[in-house]
């Protein structure tokens, strides 16, 4: 076993982390305590904070500070989860499948002594998105699938939709946008190791103007999604102002909190393009659901009337 010091104190009761940039402004500070009592969880929540791309040092101190602390029970992790995963995969005892094609971490938890690392996003994400897509969007409209960020989130999203699964209803082109080359080149290559036959293009795009260009060349209906962070994680949006959406389109910022600037962008588009504008609570709702289950070794389901109340537990306590 790997020694590193920890700069974090022990945990004195379980506790579950959550390892992103401002976890102290998300709403899951306020959830996650309604929703233990309603679950009955006897633990509290605690964020870890960590610039973006962060020292692989850090990464590593994280997952062994929780590796070894008796009380604490895993974690959430949300902007990190290709880098952390890069860092310290190597002191995780299991990695689920969908992590290790994925290359990252979104959910640390513990079993049987076991640290174990996954990659909920395949699934959470998919919840998501099929919650307020049309139906057989894809297959009536031919429309594609734009992404600006090829991070997990990103990863995730297009590994749902190029799934053989969906049949006919699937994206009939995906693209894939980023500001640096290289995370570009390890989608691709994830993408590759999937296997599908829905085409995919991948953009190099550091300025705003260059995803203005790819949003222009979409088909009428087509999807576009910011996962690129830009709205929550730092301020702004992929887009310039110039941007103009896809007609009958459906635009996707997976933020529900920040400044949300993309979104703003969408909605004042809404009505002259036709657009359905989504915000990502949601994502937020099935990212966290999901992996709380995992982590507590509950069943927490994706639908029906006991999802419904911990949605509206959610929203309550939100706005408290």
């Amino acid at each position: 076993m790997t020694t590193i010091r920890s700069p974090y104190p022990p945990a004195a009761r379980p506790t579950f982390y959550f390892v992103g940039v401002t976890t102290g402004k998300s709403s899951i500070m306020k959830v996650f305590p309604a929703w233990g009592q309603y679950l009955g969880l006897d633990a509290e929540i605690r964020g870890i904070d960590l610039p973006l791309h962060a020292d692989p040092a850090a990464y590593r101190e994280v997952v062994a500070f929780i590796r070894d602390d008796p009380n604490s029970v895993g974690a959430l992790v949300t902007t990190h989860k290709i880098d952390l995963f890069k860092a310290a995969h190597d002191l995780f005892d299991e990695i689920d499948p969908h992590a290790r094609l994925m290359d990252e971490t979104s959910c640390i938890s513990k079993r049987g002594g076991r640290l174990v690392c996954h990659a909920k996003d395949p699934i959470t994400s998919g919840l998501a998105l099929d919650g307020f897509l049309p139906e057989r969007h894809f297959e009536r409209t031919g429309a594609e699938l734009f992404s600006m960020g090829a991070g997990g989130s990103t990863i995730a999203l297009t590994w749902h939709m190029m799934q053989a699964s969906r049949g006919a209803d699937r994206p009939s082109r995906i693209l894939v946008s980023n500001r640096s080359q290289g995370r570009l080149d390890e989608i691709r290559r994830i993408h590759e190791a999937i296997g599908s036959d829905v085409p995919v293009d991948y953009a190099l795009a550091p300025r705003p103007e260059d995803n203005d260009a790819v949003l222009a060349s979409l088909k009428p209906g087509s999807l576009v999604i910011n996962a690129t962070g830009l709205g929550k994680d730092a301020p702004g949006s992929p887009l310039s102002d110039a941007a103009v959406f896809p007609e009958a389109g459906i635009a996707w910022d997976l933020n529900y909190r920040g400044d949300l600037v993309f979104l703003d962008q969408a909605r004042a588009q809404a009505e002259p393009r036709r657009l359905q504008v989504e915000d990502g609570w949601t994502y937020f709702l099935y990212g966290w659901t999901q992996v709380i289950a995992e982590v507590f070794h509950i069943d927490i389901p994706s639908s029906g009337p006991r999802f419904d109340e911990i949605s509206a537990i959610a929203t309550r306590a939100s706005k408290a």
